[in-house]
């Protein structure tokens, strides 16, 4: 799969609820491209999961 196609697949879990499957396939796209929006993407669900469960998502 290419980065583009991780990221996307990453919305649709994040769209469903499914937030660490969705950290898994934005950190694979970034690991793929750098320059990925799902740096930024990865980053808004860090900060919303760290607000909301902080338990939920551990580094």
């Amino acid at each position: 799969m290419t980065a583009h196609e991780y990221y996307l697949e990453g919305n649709e879990h994040r769209r469903k609820g499914n937030f660490a499957a969705a950290m898994n396939c934005y950190s694979e796209a970034i690991r793929l491209d750098g320059n990925s929006p799902a740096a930024e993407a990865r980053q808004m669900l860090e900060n919303i999961m760290n607000f909301y469960c902080k338990d939920y998502y551990n580094p």
